[in-house]
């Protein structure tokens, strides 16, 4: 092993990985079995040799922008639902997905009659989703309102954008142009200098004006989306088997486990076997964003699936196969789960076994003074918030998961301890009561029983249906955990003129400085340090403050007094004695 640059896994306690056991076998000229049904899963297809002899799926288009812009109107409009009157707080809380029709196109015409939009969660959470959203997305909308212009959260999807510059098209939709106080030219002036060249002003982004609420302008905003769509040539096998994404999943009455599936190739049908992470489905029923029955799904479209096994996780890849093929993929995957947990495991003990040894050579090097303060070096580091978020949904749960872990700094971070579908259960209030944090509940109820426990057990319990209110309560809770910033507000400032000496009592010998005051006010109980040349050489607290003999808790400004300063004799002539008080401000993220 040393011969082979294996000195740290020589140690005799190392667990040895299936990797390394092998490269040691094969040192000693034995041949290790490689397990091949082991490593057998489902893929998906190779990309298709004859690109161009494919038929075009309809693209799938995700609108973005600041809050309160009107993008859930915009998609209520668009789809002739009341999908805006359940949104809270103008945020909509989870994806989904539905498909609008493009006017003047015939089914018979190569290009797509449809046009599939995404239904995404607030732009704090929706970095998160991007993450897994990235393959799905061909056009990206943004929306500016006319009468607020470029926002914070504008600049973030504007940022998005430019990281992903190639890989979507983009359509800016200027919104709420029929409101008063819009200033078309003003958004496009301030896009412009965000770096998004629209079209109107020689660049080559394409912009549309519309009005969300009235309908004003949308026609052609699908129109052009239509437009982008046919340039980009997005194109997709219309049979074969299916390849797509999960966009979220949840338990429904009556139907079970269900998963609203993004698919992007091939076709699904009632009784289609696939699979999803650890889990998998024979399909009973497939559903459209209506909630009708449908006998298949095409690419670009975006159904309900019903038959999950269990509920797959939010951004899972979704692939087709046999039956047999797709169990025994979907045991292989459980497997190779359990064994990325145990080698973590065993990569967790390495590194403490490790650490022991490393300790126990230290300890032999160092006196007893140095090792009886090792403990305390290790126990150094960023306080914790711990979190433990249940959700109604996997895709609202994991972009909010995603969206509160980046809250903190070097002092204090956020940890996201355990996530869950469903209520608010006992059990969450004793794994927070164990982990000594907080519970989220987002847009999900807190059973009676959990609340009565978190009460008795003293868990800080938040619900909310609105992403934004949870991000804000945990950042108040981050600064709460961050040290204190001390500000030094000067307050007074004397100059000192002459130094006598006093006698105090016991025959003791009292250096006191004549003093006139400069500047402010000089207060006896105020902070105090002495300036000189420049440089702070002294800080603390006066011990006495007089005017000719007569003690005195202030001096104004402009006149003359005697002070001492506790513990400190070397006062000199010229020095500038500042008085001041500290405030205590929470610290900053």
């Amino acid at each position: 092993m040393l011969r082979n640059d294996m000195e740290s896994q020589s140690s005799y306690d190392h667990m040895l990985s299936a990797d390394d056991a092998s490269l040691l076998a094969m040192e000693f000229n034995r041949n290790p079995l490689v397990d091949d049904e082991a490593a057998f899963d489902i893929y998906a297809s190779p990309p298709h040799p004859d690109y161009a002899s494919l038929p075009r799926r309809p693209p799938v288009v995700t609108i973005m922008g600041h809050v309160d812009h009107g993008k859930t109107t915009l998609l209520d409009t668009l789809r002739s639902s009341a999908v805006a009157k359940g949104e809270a707080g103008g945020i909509t809380q989870h994806i989904g997905a539905f498909s609008v029709p493009v006017p003047g196109v015939s089914a018979s015409s190569d290009i797509p009659d449809t046009i599939t939009f995404l239904d995404t969660p607030g732009h704090a959470a929706f970095s998160a989703m991007r993450a897994r959203g990235a393959q799905v997305t061909d056009i990206i909308v943004l929306v500016v309102a006319a009468d607020d212009g470029v926002m914070p959260q504008t600049k973030e999807i504007i940022n998005l954008i430019k990281n992903d510059r190639g890989k979507a098209g983009v359509v800016v939709a200027i919104n709420k142009v029929d409101k008063q106080g819009a200033d078309i030219d003003k958004v496009m002036t301030a896009l412009w200098a965000e770096g998004i060249e629209l079209e109107v002003m020689g660049g080559d982004i394409p912009s549309v004006e519309v009005s969300g609420l009235t309908g004003h302008g949308l026609d052609t905003l699908i129109e052009t989306i239509s437009l982008v769509a046919e340039m980009q040539d997005i194109r997709a096998e219309a049979d074969g088997p299916a390849h797509g994404y999960v966009l979220e999943s949840k338990v429904q009455k009556g139907l079970g486990n269900t998963a609203t599936v993004l698919l992007l190739r091939g076709k699904l049908t009632p009784s289609s076997h696939i699979i999803s992470g650890t889990t998998f489905a024979k399909i009973r029923q497939l559903m459209d964003s209506q909630g009708e029955t449908v006998k298949s799904s095409t690419p670009g479209s975006a159904v309900i699936v019903t038959g999950w096994k269990m509920l797959p996780s939010a951004g899972d890849e979704v692939l087709q196969g046999k039956e047999n093929d797709v169990k025994r993929a979907v045991e292989n995957r459980l497997r190779q789960a359990s064994l990325e947990a145990t080698l973590g495991d065993a990569e967790a003990i390495n590194a403490s076994r490790r650490q022991e040894r490393e300790e126990r050579e230290q300890r032999a090097q160092n006196t007893l003074e140095e090792a009886a303060h090792a403990p305390v070096m290790k126990a150094m580091g960023p306080k914790e918030l711990r979190l433990i978020i249940k959700g109604d949904v996997s895709g609202s749960v994991e972009a909010l998961a995603a969206a509160v872990e980046g809250i903190g700094n070097k002092d204090a971070i956020t940890k996201v301890v355990s996530t869950g579908v469903g209520e608010v259960g006992e059990s969450d209030v004793m794994l927070a009561r164990a982990a000594e944090g907080m519970i989220v509940a987002f847009s999900v109820n807190v059973s009676r029983i959990a609340d009565q426990a978190a009460a008795q057990n003293s868990i800080p319990v938040f619900s909310s249906k609105i992403i934004y209110s949870v991000l804000d309560e945990v950042k108040a809770r981050i600064i709460k955990l961050l040290p204190p910033i001390i500000e030094k507000r000067v307050t007074g400032e004397a100059n000192v003129l002459q130094l006598f000496d006093i006698n105090g009592k016991g025959r003791s010998i009292i250096k006191v400085a004549g003093c006139r005051v400069s500047n402010g006010i000089v207060e006896k109980d105020k902070h105090v340090r002495v300036l000189r040349n420049g440089e702070t050489i002294h800080e603390g607290t006066l011990s006495t403050l007089r005017i000719l003999k007569r003690d005195v808790t202030e001096v104004k400004k402009g006149l003359e007094c005697g002070m001492n300063l506790s513990g400190f004799d070397d006062l000199r002539n010229g020095d500038l004695i500042q008085f001041f008080q500290r405030l205590e401000k929470p610290g900053q993220l």
